[in-house]
């Protein structure tokens, strides 16, 4: 079994993909007017809004259980509608992922505008599982901003 691995999610959207990444890297705030009973809150801790480096907090419930993790935004790409955060701390990473990257990116693809969304993981063990259900509660919160915006 992999330590390592990558879990990929593509969504049509309705937006153009400028959207999504203006809310994730300068309104992430947003989220929990848009989606309260999955996102509490998203506090700049470090940094300017929006800037690589920059620190966040998330608050949020998965599982029925809340959590907060902590995110540093590690690369934009404004012309490939891009953004990744790198989880340094948190309730995700903590005794199950050496590493753990979100990594949104935006295209068009015909007709439709398409939002993927990445995670690039480093398990401690063998016994840790895939993080299959964060990846379907992040889709299932990416269609709720969708519907909102």
């Amino acid at each position: 079994m992999a330590l390592s691995g990558k879990l990929i999610c593509s969504l049509d959207i309705s937006k153009k993909g400028d959207v999504f990444l203006d809310i994730f890297r300068y309104n992430p705030h947003e989220f929990s007017a848009i989606c309260p009973h999955k996102v509490h809150a998203c506090e700049l801790i470090e940094g300017d809004r929006g800037a690589v480096g920059s620190l966040v907090h998330w608050h949020y419930t998965h599982e029925g259980k809340k959590k907060i993790d902590k995110a540093v935004i590690e690369a934009v790409d404004e012309e490939k509608q891009k953004i990744v955060f790198d989880v340094i701390g948190g309730d995700l990473v903590e005794d199950k992922y050496k590493t753990m990257k979100v990594i949104f990116h935006t295209e068009k693809k015909g007709d439709a505008q398409v939002l993927t969304v990445t995670l690039e993981f480093e398990k401690l063990n063998t016994t840790v599982p895939y993080p299959t259900s964060f990846m379907d509660w992040f889709c299932s919160v990416l269609k709720d901003i969708d519907l909102c915006i």
